[in-house]
């Protein structure tokens, strides 16, 4: 790879992102055709967080911050740092001092597939992050990666600009030209899934709103009062 910065990207549309982020990852990974969604690895440094942005992309080397640092400038308001590793890494690459930096320049969160440090700091100034790993291993500024161009995070291939959607139950990333499709599939879905789950309360089961029975049956399972004695 190029050691390169791109400045200008396009960004998916601010409502799309928004209106995925209230989806929430799992409506918005089902709508996508169960697309998009990075390795359960990656796990929330403090718990409850929820996050929708747009992805500016950092490419590292291991154990080196140093594209991370770079990448801050090219940030703006509403998006999510991403950052893959060129090989495996849970070395601390980003700490509170990072993050008070993105936080300056309005970025939602960081995603990114090694190591990070402070847990503690970050979760008091309550700023997301999704990483590898916890560790207090130091990292160094020495070697070149790149700044918005494709890199791949956590098994998905993030382009700059993309949405991402972060919340408890892992990280998912929705690709800019299929926003709005997945964005009218998701709403639907979840509209479908109110009605569902009302049904669910008031005591219906899951076989007879599904319509399992019948399959059920076919497959051959049976019922029994009671098992026969040996």
């Amino acid at each position: 790879m190029k050691p390169v910065v791109v400045r200008n990207i396009k960004r998916t549309d601010a409502d799309l992102v928004k209106r995925l982020g209230a989806l929430g990852v799992a409506t918005a990974h089902e709508a996508y055709g169960r697309f998009g969604l990075m390795k359960p690895y990656l796990r929330p440094v403090w718990s409850g967080a929820e996050v929708s942005g747009t992805a500016v992309t950092v490419l590292t080397q291991p154990g080196d911050n140093w594209m991370i640092h770079v990448a801050v400038e090219q940030c703006q308001p509403g998006d999510i740092l991403v950052v893959g590793c060129t090989t495996d890494n849970t070395d601390g690459m980003f700490g509170d001092l990072l993050a008070t930096s993105l936080m300056a320049r309005g970025v939602k969160g960081l995603v990114i597939d090694a190591g990070v440090r402070d847990a503690k700091s970050l979760r008091e100034m309550g700023f997301p992050v999704w990483s590898k790993a916890i560790s207090a291993k130091g990292t160094v500024k020495a070697t070149l990666g790149a700044v918005n161009v494709p890199v791949v995070c956590a098994g998905i291939n993030v382009k700059p600009g993309d949405a991402v959607v972060a919340d408890d139950d892992g990280v998912v990333v929705i690709a800019r030209k299929d926003a709005a499709e997945v964005v009218a599939k998701g709403e639907k879905r979840r509209a479908d899934e109110d009605g569902k789950r009302q049904k669910l309360a008031a005591g219906v089961l899951g076989l007879d709103m599904y319509n399992m029975r019948e399959p059920l049956a076919k497959a051959g399972l049976v019922y029994v009062d009671e098992l026969e004695e040996d």
